[in-house]
């Protein structure tokens, strides 16, 4: 359930949530629909908006964010002391609290330490290159390759070793 709190902003019962990296690679590539594919809505915790809009207005994940009206921003919660004890930075930290705090379906994020503090609290995990994958399996993508070789060409790391076991899971 979706509800507006008294600052305008959404709250939503069970939601997925998401970081700033899978928004940042997504957008600079064209990809941000895909989410869609996943998620009816997506809460964006204020402190990973705040590190977007960093960027500067001219920039494409703030424009996508903006104007894309599946992707809700919220406030952030308060840091449950088990997630502060892991030294995330503010984005990682305002999602999985958000996540724990509310049974979220998944938590959108890339981030190695985030993931395994996730993993630690029974949070669901899905990150960019997760998505791609279960989009080529699911045949709403031909080709996974050209997708990841655009990710990587804007700023994505993956390893190559990486890169080709995720392929041949799917047949690639």
């Amino acid at each position: 359930m979706i509800g507006r709190t008294s600052t305008g902003k959404y709250h939503v019962n069970n939601p997925s949530v998401i970081n700033a990296s899978p928004l940042i690679f997504l957008s600079r590539t064209g990809y941000t629909d895909f989410l869609h594919h996943f998620y009816n809505d997506l809460l964006i915790p204020q402190p990973v908006a705040d590190e977007i809009f960093a960027k500067g207005k001219d920039d494409i994940t703030v424009k996508t964010i903006k104007n894309t009206e599946w992707l809700k921003f919220v406030d952030a919660p308060t840091i449950p002391d088990i997630i502060l004890k892991w030294g995330l930075g503010k984005g990682e930290s305002s999602v999985l609290s958000l996540a724990y705090l509310n049974r979220a379906k998944e938590a959108v994020i890339d981030d190695l330490a985030a993931r395994k503090c996730a993993s630690l609290l029974n949070i669901p995990v899905r990150g960019t290159l997760g998505i791609i994958l279960v989009l080529k399996k699911r045949r709403i993508i031909k080709s996974a390759r050209p997708i990841i070789q655009n990710l990587v060409e804007h700023g994505m790391y993956l390893s190559p070793t990486i890169i080709e076991k995720s392929l041949q899971r799917v047949g690639e």
